[in-house]
């Protein structure tokens, strides 16, 4: 198995939708990328911590590879909006690829930069690109949140 972290926004809905795909064995959500150590929900929200929402996704290459996990990525949110997506706003909810090897590195920056050179978006990619740190595991109820409740997609666009 082989692991991918992933920042779009409202973890809920980036988590269903990496749920969904056929390779995926398992997701987390939580949050990484700042400087707080073992953060809450609330510290996280405050916008204080440096922390982003993120989705780990466990995946086996064999049936999935790491560039369509990107292509997932790159398709359910708007890569454009810095430290936001749709209503929710704050570096908490921040895009952001947070790579596990110098593979992934170069898969994302690649594919970053083939999509800013396509025209699909009229605005800068502000996505960031960094090294994958300490993952907090988010609370429990936030697991899994939008199954839970019946809901079993929800658009992160």
């Amino acid at each position: 198995m082989a692991k991918a972290t992933f920042a779009a926004g409202c973890f809920w809905g980036v988590e269903a939708t990496f749920r969904q795909l056929p390779g995926v064995t398992s997701t987390r959500v939580g949050y990484t990328g700042g400087q707080t150590s073992n953060p809450t929900y609330k510290d996280v929200c405050s916008d204080q911590t440096g922390h982003a929402e993120a989705v780990e996704v466990k995946y086996d290459p064999e049936k999935i590879s790491y560039e369509q996990l990107l292509n997932v990525f790159w398709e359910n949110h708007d890569p454009t909006q810095l430290n936001r997506q749709g209503p929710d706003s704050g570096t908490q909810y921040r895009s952001a690829i947070f790579f596990h090897t110098p593979e992934q590195e170069t898969a994302a920056r690649n594919s970053k930069d083939e999509l800013q050179k396509s025209g699909r978006f009229n605005k800068p990619i502000v996505t960031q690109i960094a090294p994958a740190t300490t993952f907090y595991e988010a609370e429990g109820y936030h697991q899994q949140y939008l199954e839970k409740r019946g809901l079993a997609t929800c658009q992160i666009k």
